[in-house]
C-alpha cells in the first residue's frame, strides 16, 4: 500500500494541475470555431478535464488509508 503522505503529496499536485488547466490563457486555446458532433470544443477540454480531475480525486482518495486521531488521553471519564 502506498505511503499516507505520497498520497497527500499526488493530492496536492492533482489540485495545482488541475487549477493550471482551468486558467483563462489555456482555456481560451480550445476557443475555436471548431465543434465535433456539434460540441464546440472549448465545452469537450471543460468537461474532459472535470471528469479526469474528479476521476483522479476517487483514485487517490480509494487507496489513502483512513485518518486515526490520536487518543486524547483523558482517561475515558
Amino acid at each position: 500500500m502506498p505511503d499516507r503522505r505520497k498520497l497527500e503529496s499526488g493530492m496536492l499536485v492533482l489540485a495545482v494541475f488541475g487549477a493550471l488547466l482551468f486558467v483563462p490563457p489555456l482555456v481560451f486555446v480550445f476557443n475555436q470555431r471548431i465543434s465535433h458532433f456539434g460540441i464546440p470544443q472549448i465545452v469537450i477540454y471543460l468537461f474532459v478535464v472535470w471528469a479526469l480531475l474528479i476521476a483522479g480525486t476517487a483514485l487517490l482518495t480509494h487507496y489513502l488509508p483512513k485518518h486515526v486521531p490520536p487518543d486524547s488521553g483523558d482517561g475515558g471519564g
